[in-house]
C-alpha cells in the first residue's frame, strides 16, 4: 500500500515533559488511522504538524511526499481540517463563513454542502459568536467535509455532539473511506474508531505505546467475562480458587472479570460450577478493553 502520511522521528518538546517526542509512523491511502490518548498526551500538538502550523524540534512529517511545514498552503488545498479547539473568524453567520470557504476552495456547486448541512441538521443561520459547542462542531465539520478532500485530518471530531449526530459522523467517515479519502483521527471515543479505523496508535504522556491492527485485535483468541456473585463468601471462595486470570474484581458489588480463551470455553462452566453466581454477561474483547490493558501494563513502544 501507499504511504500518504510520513511521521518520522518528529520531536517537539514544551518543556517538562510536555510535548511529543520521537513519533514514527505512517498512514496509507485509503486508511482510517487513529490516534487514542488522554488529554494533553499529543494528539493536536501531531495533528498542528501535519497541518504545517508547528514546526518540529527534529524529525519530519510529510503529505504525499511533501514537507508539511514547507508546502503548507500547497497540502492544504487537499486537506480537511477539523482542530481541537475552534476559532471562526468575524464573519458574522454560518453562511457566511460557510460561503467563504466555498469560494475559497472554488466549490460552485452548493449541492454537497446542502446536504451536510442537513445531514447535521445545521442551523447555518445563526451567528457564529452565538452558537453551541456542538453547532460550532457542526459548522467545522461541514467546512473539512465539503470539498471531498483527498486527506482529511480530524482532531477528536465528535466533540460536542450527541450520540445521534455522532454515529452520523461516522457513517460519513465510512462514506469516506469507501470514496478512497485518507483519514487520520484523534478521538478518546472508542466506539468511533471500532466502527471506523483500520489501525489505531496509542498514545501516553507524548510517546508511543502501542500501534494495532484492527483485523488483528478481533482475532483475538481471548474474551472476557462478568461474573456476579450473591454472597461475599462465594465471591472470596471463586477468587481462591480459580485458574484463570482475574481481569478487574469488584469487593463492593460482588463481580470479577475473567479471561477466556475462546477456543477453551468448557473451561469458564467447569470453573463455575458449584458456585452460586447472580449473573454472567459477556464482554466483547473492544478497542477500550485493548486500550486499558496496555496502559496498566505500563505499554510497549512500536513505530
Amino acid at each position: 500500500m501507499r504511504e500518504i502520511i510520513r511521521v518520522n522521528n518528529m520531536t517537539k518538546d514544551y518543556g517538562d515533559g510536555r510535548g511529543i517526542f520521537d513519533f514514527n509512523f505512517a498512514v496509507n491511502k485509503g486508511e482510517v488511522f487513529g490516534i487514542v490518548g488522554t488529554n494533553g498526551s499529543g494528539k493536536t500538538t501531531t495533528l498542528r504538524h501535519l497541518c504545517g502550523f508547528l514546526k518540529p524540534d527534529s524529525g519530519s512529517c510529510t503529505i504525499a511526499g511533501l514537507d508539511c511545514r514547507k508546502s503548507r498552503d500547497k497540502i492544504m488545498k487537499n486537506v480537511g481540517y477539523v482542530p481541537g479547539e475552534i476559532d471562526f473568524p468575524d464573519v458574522g453567520s454560518g453562511t457566511s463563513f460557510l460561503k467563504i470557504q466555498a469560494q475559497f476552495l472554488g466549490i460552485k456547486d452548493k449541492g454537497y454542502i446542502n446536504e451536510l448541512v442537513n445531514m447535521f441538521a445545521l442551523d447555518t443561520d445563526a451567528s457564529l459568536k452565538r452558537m453551541s459547542k456542538g453547532m460550532k462542531q457542526k459548522t467545522a465539520l461541514v467546512a473539512a467535509f465539503m470539498s471531498k478532500p483527498d486527506i482529511l485530518l480530524l482532531d477528536e471530531p465528535s466533540t460536542g455532539l450527541d450520540p445521534l449526530m455522532r454515529d452520523t459522523l461516522i457513517e460519513l467517515i465510512l462514506k469516506e473511506k469507501q470514496r478512497g479519502a485518507t483519514v487520520l483521527m484523534s478521538s478518546h471515543i472508542f466506539k468511533e474508531l471500532d466502527d471506523t479505523a483500520d489501525r489505531v496508535l496509542f498514545i501516553e504522556n507524548g510517546r508511543q505505546k502501542d500501534l494495532i491492527n484492527i483485523r488483528d485485535l478481533e482475532s483475538e483468541e481471548h474474551s472476557s467475562y462478568r461474573l456476579g456473585f450473591k454472597t461475599e463468601e462465594e465471591y472470596q471462595g471463586f477468587l481462591s480458587r480459580t485458574k484463570m486470570k482475574v481481569i478487574h474484581k469488584n469487593k463492593e458489588h460482588l463481580h470479577i472479570d475473567i479471561d477466556v480463551n475462546s477456543k477453551l470455553p468448557d473451561t469458564l462452566f467447569d470453573e463455575i460450577s458449584g458456585y452460586d453466581i447472580r449473573y454472567m454477561k459477556y464482554k466483547p474483547f473492544t478497542l477500550e478493553s485493548y486500550y486499558t490493558s496496555v496502559t496498566e501494563k505500563g505499554g510497549k513502544i512500536s513505530a
